[in-house]
């Protein structure tokens, strides 16, 4: 059966026929059809990724990283790397720009964790030399956590900057990358992350209902009996997986864990990180260039600006209500997203997903179609 309509959000996001297709079998959690044959080959596949371009693969013979899959959204594989990786005595700095770097603090302040944060509007960048001085000020400062894609507003923190800074000061990184990861190239060993988290249903375009944190074995190791949460407990998850080859402490989503299989094949057979994050880019070069021939501004400078998800200034008309747009390119066959930033009223389009520089072009057919702020403005110069 054919979809309604195209998502065009930052996840979930419009998926394959054939990554739903698979979600059609069932499967026993105990047999290893489904432990051996799905689990166990999407962890080592996510490491393979996140290392395909570092240059340090190996720690005295043995794998550097490796991967713990866990049940739910990605927030939940967020606070549980949050609530396993901080112990009792130590201290989290956050970089806040948007709504998920608060996220964040807010787990952390729920776990009651010392936390502090530096935060600027959701459209700037944090600046390096404020993290630097940060971390020289405050030595009881032992991890720092940071939103790679901001998808509060679409901005794309440089994660490379500030992944040095963090390394140099001997801090512990964690890095959610929810809405990067298998869309832009990270050398996850070479810059020193620690932690990354992400979600089945972002780039790698598979389903919602599990996250997953790729770590450093050694610091897997130090999240021993550091957990908050029985659930959420990162390091027993972990060492279940290791010790028992892919089994989950408790019931996994087995359909969501075997469609993710299938979209990390579809990941492969279209060419990689390198081939999807080209689609994802001519998406967005695509709709940024329609957006703006419509006189549509980007509240995030072109610099800053990740391929992922793109937000718009309300039309400058009293006439303009965003429920009236959704509907209206609903209605064409697309859903868009409401915006997320603070102070200024916008809203939110995504490029991710089995999205196609073809299906930006035919939103922007949609939208020019529908235009009705300027088209009741005309009406009423007449009338006048």
């Amino acid at each position: 059966m054919k979809n309604p309509y195209l998502l065009l959000t930052p996840g979930p996001l419009s998926t394959s026929a054939s990554v739903k297709q698979t979600m059609l079998r069932d499967w026993c959690t105990w047999d290893d059809d489904y432990n051996l044959g799905v689990v166990q080959p999407i962890r080592q596949q996510l490491v393979d990724m996140a290392l395909a371009s570092s240059s340090i693969t190996s720690n005295d013979g043995e794998t550097a990283y490796s991967t713990v899959l866990m049940q739910g959204s990605g927030t939940f594989a967020v606070e549980s790397a949050i609530g396993s990786a901080i112990p009792r005595d130590g201290k989290l700095l956050v970089l806040i720009n948007g709504a998920y770097g608060k996220r964040i603090a807010e787990i952390a302040e729920y776990l009651k964790i010392a936390v502090v944060s530096l935060e600027v509007a959701e459209h700037e960048w944090i600046a390096a030399d404020v993290l630097a001085e940060t971390l020289a000020k405050d030595a009881d400062i032992t991890h720092v956590a940071m939103v790679h894609c901001e998808t509060t507003s679409g901005i794309l923190n440089p994660l490379e900057r500030y992944a040095a800074i963090v390394k140099a000061a001997g801090k512990v990184l964690l890095v959610d990358a929810m809405s990067s990861f298998g869309g832009i190239d990270i050398k996850v060993a070479d810059l020193g992350i620690d932690f990354l988290i992400s979600s089945a249903n972002k780039c790698i375009q598979g389903v919602p209902g599990m996250g997953f944190v790729i770590a450093k074995r050694s610091e897997l190791l130090l999240c021993e009996g550091r957990a908050r949460s029985l659930s959420l407990d990162l390091f027993s998850q972990w060492k279940t997986m290791e010790d028992n080859q892919g089994k989950w402490r408790f019931t996994s989503p087995t359909h969501v864990v075997r469609a993710f299989q299938q979209a990390l094949a579809e990941l492969n057979l279209e060419g990689g990180i390198e081939a999807r994050a080209k689609r994802y880019v001519a998406n967005h070069q695509t709709l940024i260039r329609g957006m703006k021939a419509q006189g549509f501004q980007c509240v995030v400078d072109a610099d800053k600006q990740s391929p992922f998800i793109s937000t718009f200034v309300y039309p400058d008309s009293e006439l303009f209500d965003f429920k009236k747009l959704y509907d209206c390119l609903k209605e064409e066959g697309f859903v868009i997203y409401p915006g997320k930033v603070t102070a200024t009223p916008c809203f939110r389009i995504g490029h991710i997903g089995e999205v196609y520089p073809e299906d930006m072009q035919r939103l922007l057919v949609a939208l020019a179609k529908h235009r009705f702020w300027e088209q009741e403005d005309a009406l009423e110069n007449v009338s006048a």
